[in-house]
């Protein structure tokens, strides 16, 4: 039976990116037809795993998280987060190469992130630990775990504590295929029907158009989400992973989304095939 209710829940990270992305649909900038938004804020793994519970109707999810969702969410072409020759970074207090990875401990920000997926293919060899995000870099520090692999604000900052770059998994999946790397992306509970889908699809692109067309006024709302640093490096970051390829995935998009599960199925990693689905809006 399908589902046409007139409140929607929208859930994404407390992150600047997001914030940024959501800034018109969260303060009013959006007509949304009818349709009243809600706003849930929660770390990234906790949406995968509730995701994964069905429980949300429309929420930010890692594309990795994706392959264990797709019989039930549809992929919405805007609100991507893609690193294009950048991505997660792969940490560790003292200078190491890639040959140093194999059987290390690494803190990871979660089983179901798309930063994790990406590690997995290019080391599949190493212990996970999975830590909060943002106790990644004190684990290393504290010599806890081997290397951190870095996602959010920490791509920016590791330096400032002395940490040193091994691997950017972005750019290794740029070398390695061509195309952007695919963290995050939203998705929809295909119940809810595609009359509201498509409603929601317009709403979610409306936003980000507005977020990028009006910088100062979004970034001054992301601000609050920053964690710490100064408006600058917010603005590098917000520019890092909502851009063009937010706006719409295009074919180059979808084209890595694709290859990228794929990958993960072909491992052994993901452990079912996925058939991805798009909103047509």
């Amino acid at each position: 039976m399908t589902v046409t209710p007139t409140t929607i829940t929208v859930c994404h990270s407390p992150d600047s990116d997001d914030a940024f992305m959501f800034y018109a649909l969260a303060t009013g900038k959006v007509d949304t037809e009818g349709i009243a938004y809600t706003h849930e804020l929660r770390d990234i793994e906790t949406l995968n795993q509730r995701a994964l519970r069905g429980e949300l109707e429309v929420t930010a999810v890692s594309i990795h998280a994706y392959a264990y969702l797709s019989d039930r969410y549809a992929l919405l072409p805007h609100g991507a987060s893609m690193g294009d020759r950048y991505g997660p970074r792969l940490v560790a207090s003292k200078p190491l190469r890639r040959s140093d990875v194999a059987g290390k401990r690494i803190a990871v920000p979660g089983l179901l992130t798309s930063a994790y997926l990406a590690l997995r293919l290019y080391e599949p060899n190493f212990e996970a630990v999975a830590v909060p995000f943002d106790q990644i870099e004190d684990h290393v520090l504290a010599g806890e775990v081997d290397l951190g692999l870095l996602i959010h604000e920490g791509q920016l900052t590791f330096g400032d504590n002395g940490l040193h770059l091994v691997a950017d998994m972005g750019q290794w999946w740029f070398e390695e295929t061509g195309l952007p790397l695919p963290l995050g992306g939203n998705v929809v509970r295909k119940d809810l029907g595609p009359q509201v889908i498509r409603k929601i699809s317009r709403h979610l692109r409306a936003s980000i158009k507005y977020s990028l067309d009006h910088r100062e006024l979004a970034l001054d709302h992301a601000m609050q989400y920053a964690r710490g640093l100064d408006r600058p490096k917010a603005d590098t970051f917000v520019g890092m992973y909502v851009n063009d390829w937010t706006l719409d995935y295009g074919s180059r998009g979808r084209e890595s989304v694709a290859r990228f599960l794929e990958r993960g199925v072909a491992q052994g990693i993901i452990h079912r095939p996925v058939s991805v689905e798009f909103v047509d809006d």
